[in-house]
């Protein structure tokens, strides 16, 4: 265990640059505007999760419109994460699909369907012999 790590810069070829992480660390790149920190993001595989901060609620819109993450909380961390009814799963390189409360249950459950009908069923109409279906069918031209 270690404590938080703020990575200053680091470049492209950084390992931490490279691989998702899980840990409490922090790379921090400085970018000159809010499309410039949109264009770093989309350069990269999608990431897990998005944690845009701002007061700025249209600042916010451009980040939601223009990036795409597995799930993202605003002007928080790992909150999402905690509420069962938020599906939780990565795009792409960071994982397929929602694996959180119902969602997850949905998508890594088998439904089984069953249909019982009664013995006597309309559909027995539809096998043969189909002598019942032409009565049936001479019945409802006339």
């Amino acid at each position: 265990m270690f404590a938080p790590t703020l990575v200053l810069d680091p470049g492209d070829d950084a390992t931490v640059m490279q691989e998702e992480i899980f840990g409490p660390i922090l790379p921090i790149r400085r970018v000159a505007t809010l499309e410039a920190a949109i264009t770093e993001v989309n350069a990269r595989d999608r990431p897990l999760a998005l944690y845009p901060f701002s007061n700025e609620r249209a600042s916010i819109e451009a980040i939601l419109r223009g990036t795409l993450a597995g799930g993202i909380t605003v002007n928080d961390t790992l909150v999402h994460f905690g509420i069962n009814a938020l599906p939780f799963g990565g795009v792409g390189a960071s994982g397929m699909g929602a694996y959180h409360g119902r969602a997850g249950f949905d998508a890594m459950g088998k439904q089984l369907p069953i249909l019982w009908q009664p013995r006597l069923a309309a559909s027995d109409l539809l096998r043969p012999p189909y002598a019942k279906v032409a009565r049936l069918i001479d019945v409802l031209v006339r």
